[in-house]
């Protein structure tokens, strides 16, 4: 292992913090951070770009003059939606393919075969998304402001943040779940196109449910990823489409449901250790 990779690692004394095994856990994150950003051009550099079309091409056709969103400029409202949206979709991407090639390359067993806890490996690999969740947000968001077009003025802190990491948190274990269950990319890319792809596009990310009728606003109103994209809108704009309690508390639930389901296939080994 070269001096480079070495220095990173806390020292030989400091590998545990009570029976939390630190080095493990801190070597598991690095590895999964540098997956991505190895390769920046292809996993912040795209989506980022992506991204910043959405936002002209959705501008250009359904913004302009007298064109507005709860009562915003139709770019401002759209940028916090085009922001969760990349996020969820990066920190899905991070863990499902780590796993997935590690699996189908025969080497997850560099994974499972350290002293780290099912736990510990939980947290590595979500962290790992969630950084990565992170880093796309932040250059799509410096890229908005640096649109003309685009005011992103923070009104709640909170909301911006807790909806900001647990979307991040939710897809990584989601992708952590699809990574163990699949057994070749194509099985994870019906989950990519099926699932993910069609709950971000139908959450309210590019309009307002209030302009649906009643069933639809129903629909929309039990989609997950309407309630992270509503609740992080409102930290920008101030203004939200649902019930901010609810949607906090149903983020949780479901985060501590995809956590529990996780570290259950982890702890079985299912179809890791067979």
């Amino acid at each position: 292992m070269n001096d480079s990779v070495e220095s990173t690692f806390p020292e030989p004394g400091e590998s545990r913090i009570g029976s939390i095994n630190k080095r493990g856990l801190w070597t598991l994150y690095v590895k999964e951070s540098r997956r991505f950003t190895k390769v920046w051009l292809q996993t912040l550099a795209a989506p980022a770009i992506t991204t910043i079309l959405f936002m002209i091409i959705f501008s250009l056709a359904f913004g302009g003059e007298n064109r507005s969103m709860k009562g915003l400029e139709y770019s401002t409202f759209l940028a916090p939606g085009l922001l969760v949206m990349a996020m969820l979709q990066n920190a899905f991407a991070n863990t499902s393919s780590s796993i997935l090639i590690g699996k189908v390359q025969g080497n997850i067993v560099d994974v499972l075969m350290p002293p780290l806890s099912n736990s510990e490996l939980m947290i590595g690999f979500v962290a790992g998304g969630l950084t990565r969740a992170l880093a796309v947000g932040g250059s799509v968001a410096i890229a908005f402001l640096l649109m003309p077009s685009v005011s992103l003025t923070v009104h709640h802190w909170w909301a911006i943040l807790y909806f900001g990491v647990s979307a991040g948190i939710m897809l990584s274990l989601v992708g952590i779940i699809t990574g163990i269950w699949a057994e070749k990319f194509d099985q994870a890319a019906v989950i990519t196109n099926f699932v993910v792809a069609p709950l971000s596009l139908l959450s309210g990310t590019f309009y307002s449910i209030e302009r649906l009728s009643g069933n639809w606003q129903l629909i929309s109103q039990a989609n997950p990823f309407f309630y992270m994209i509503d609740g992080f809108r409102y930290g920008f704009i101030g203004v939200g489409d649902s019930d901010l309690t609810i949607g906090v508390i149903y983020i949780f639930i479901l985060n501590l449901f995809l956590w529990l389901l996780a570290h259950s296939l982890f702890k079985s080994g299912y179809k890791l250790k067979s």
